[in-house]
């Protein structure tokens, strides 16, 4: 079976090998015939360790495909049903999932430190227990999710994460108000996604920011009202808030600035939406002092901060009645063995989201 391997962290170069086996197929697990999956920025942060994802492992966490097989005690899938991957499925019993906050739930991380793979050389771990960029993968039924057959499997793929996590952010985390302001910091693919549910929820102004200009131009197609540059945000929330700030920003880049500057932008008493996945030694530095004059809510959001398996149905009734767009997302289009040209798309920026196709 062939799939894309990273040896060690810190590498920027996936070698796709034809030697890998899907491992750990047995009672309460399946295994996936792999069809599409995009390339999601967290996967270039686990190679890189900012992330942390033991090596080697074979990236992607965003995919689709269909049942090649259902182990005993799996009731609800069997061979030839269509499925997106969850890389964070909920157990039912855990403190998180019983308060509802089922996106809290800890099983999921637990399987990243087990092997899904294996090569005549030893053990290969999959990026947040998944690891999409295989043609195979085996995983427990819950990250197995059911689609209907009417939805594709490179738009079921951008539900299984980035589509999710933006729009969450914006419906369920935010709660974004009609007529409200709004800017979002970072526009890729999530970005996007933010974008689009602060649309649905009728925002008046919808600022995209980004210091790539084939991202603000599409950030307008998607309902942003403006797009600017990080260096013209000073400036746009002089013009549109009169200085004050924005009711809701949204950071979905990951690092400390740009919460900083999320902060900052951000009015008083209105609502900074933390989305970005960042490291753990990338300290974001607020004074007590603003903490409590300026009574902001900051709000980190974790894949889209609601109930996955509902946040994906609402998703798909969105793109069905032609209210939410997934199929503008994907800009880019490569083989599995074009995976390092994909990369190199999310680096520059050139990309929203780019699709392997097995």
């Amino acid at each position: 079976m062939r799939a894309a391997v990273l040896h060690e962290t810190g590498q920027d170069k996936l070698e796709v090998l034809d030697d890998v086996e899907a491992v750990g197929f047995g009672p309460g697990r399946v295994r996936i015939r792999v069809r599409a999956t995009g390339l999601c920025h967290s996967d270039l942060s686990a190679m890189s360790g900012v992330l942390p994802q033991p090596a080697p492992f074979v990236p992607g966490h965003e995919g689709a495909g269909e049942i090649l097989e259902a182990g005993d005690e799996v009731g609800h899938l069997k061979a030839g049903d269509r499925v997106v991957v969850c890389w964070l499925p909920a157990c039912g019993t855990c403190p998180a999932c019983r308060r509802g906050q089922t996106q809290l739930c800890l099983a999921g991380f637990l399987n990243a430190g087990t092997p899904n793979f294996k090569r005549p050389g030893g053990d290969v771990f999959g990026f947040a227990g998944t690891g999409t960029f295989a043609e195979e993968v085996v995983v427990d039924a819950g990250c197995a999710v059911p689609v209907p057959d009417d939805v594709p499997f490179d738009i079921a793929a951008l539900i299984g994460c980035g589509v999710t996590t933006g729009l969450g952010a914006a419906l369920n985390t935010a709660d974004v108000e009609a007529g409200s302001s709004v800017a979002v910091i970072g526009c890729g693919g999530v970005g996007i996604s933010v974008i689009q549910g602060a649309r649905l929820r009728g925002a008046a102004e919808i600022v995209a920011v980004d210091p790539v200009v084939s991202r603000r131009e599409a950030a307008l197609r998607f309902g942003a009202t403006q797009a600017v540059s990080p260096g013209e945000l000073p400036d746009a929330k002089q013009r549109i808030t009169a200085g004050e700030g924005f009711d809701y920003v949204f950071e979905v880049v990951g690092k400390s600035a740009t919460a900083r500057t999320a902060y900052d932008t951000t009015r008083r008493g209105g609502t900074l939406v933390v989305v970005g996945a960042g490291a753990m030694d990338d300290v974001l530095q607020l004074n007590m002092f603003e903490l409590f004059f300026d009574e902001k809510r900051i709000l980190p959001s974790l894949y889209g901060g609601g109930d996955v398996l509902r946040s994906y149905e609402r998703a798909i009734a969105l793109w069905r009645a032609g209210r939410l767009d997934l199929a503008g997302l994907i800009t880019h289009r490569v083989p599995l063995a074009g995976i390092n040209e994909a990369l190199d798309q999310m680096r520059s920026g050139t990309a929203l989201r780019t699709c392997i196709e097995m």
